[in-house]
């Protein structure tokens, strides 16, 4: 086998990098965060590929929430064709009808242009539900939690991180214990602190966020019940698993010439 000759390895960082300065210019979001979260989910590789999910792509899109994202914001970038063809089954689970037009679309989160656009978006949302709850603006860390846990586990874990640092985050997140062993609990099986799980992510995404986020956080109002676990948090398991994944695809060529095409309309 040849190896990849540097100047193709080169143009395609050179790629990922615009691409993530294009979308970070777009929304508003810090380009540190999404280079660093591209970084942590795919090791900056546009065709990444999770072994054991459904993610795929920069940002380790998995099918649903790569769908949901599209349909809210495809069409301010260029993609409304794509959001367009987005249905809901009787399940409620999004769905497109026409195959060929499912595989294009689901190939999109191979393209650099279009993964990171929907990955700022998606943070940019993340980053307000958090501030609402939590009544501060949401950090490097907080997003990347809003990532995993959705939204609401988001708030919910750090609600309760900032009342008692020192808890059990299994405790705290049960669900997303269960289906994310290896961030929750020590290789020996001792349970992680809310506290440790959140500086694990911390440095992660090298943001030295926990002085600030204990010192800033407003818990939730103790007259409101514990937010229910959204959507995102069940599938968490399938993003965090991608971390860990062997990573392996192809690029689909034509996909990449139909999103081009389109986002220069845009």
């Amino acid at each position: 086998m040849n190896p990849t000759p540097l100047s193709t390895i080169a143009a395609g960082a050179d790629r990922v990098r615009t691409a993530i300065a294009e979308a970070s210019r777009r929304t508003g979001v810090d380009f540190d965060y999404l280079y660093n979260q591209a970084k942590v989910e795919s090791g900056l590789r546009p065709d990444a590929k999770a072994r054991t999910s459904s993610a795929t792509g920069l940002y380790q899109f998995i099918d649903q929430s790569w769908l949901g994202a599209l349909k809210r914001h495809g069409a301010e970038h260029g993609l409304a064709w794509a959001a367009n063809a987005i249905g809901t089954d009787a399940r409620g689970r999004l769905t497109i009808a026409d195959p060929g037009l499912r595989t294009a679309i689901m190939n999109l989160r191979n393209e650099p242009e279009a993964s990171a656009l929907m990955a700022a978006e998606t943070a940019r949302e993340n980053g307000a539900a958090i501030a609402a709850t939590t009544g501060r603006t949401a950090n490097a860390t907080d997003l990347y939690m809003g990532h995993f846990l959705g939204p609401r586990g988001a708030a919910k874990f750090l609600g309760a991180m900032a009342a008692d640092p020192d808890q059990r985050a299994d405790r705290v997140m049960p669900a997303a214990a269960a289906a994310n062993r290896a961030v929750f609990y020590a290789s020996n099986g001792t349970p992680r602190s809310l506290s440790d799980v959140y500086e694990r992510f911390a440095a992660k995404m090298g943001d030295d966020a926990l002085d600030r986020a204990l010192a800033a956080a407003t818990p939730a109002p103790s007259a409101e019940p514990p937010l229910p676990m959204s959507l995102a948090l069940a599938l968490a398991g399938e993003d965090a698993a991608a971390l860990d994944g062997l990573l392996t695809t192809t690029k689909p060529e034509a996909a990449r010439l139909a999103y081009l095409t389109l986002a220069s309309l845009g």
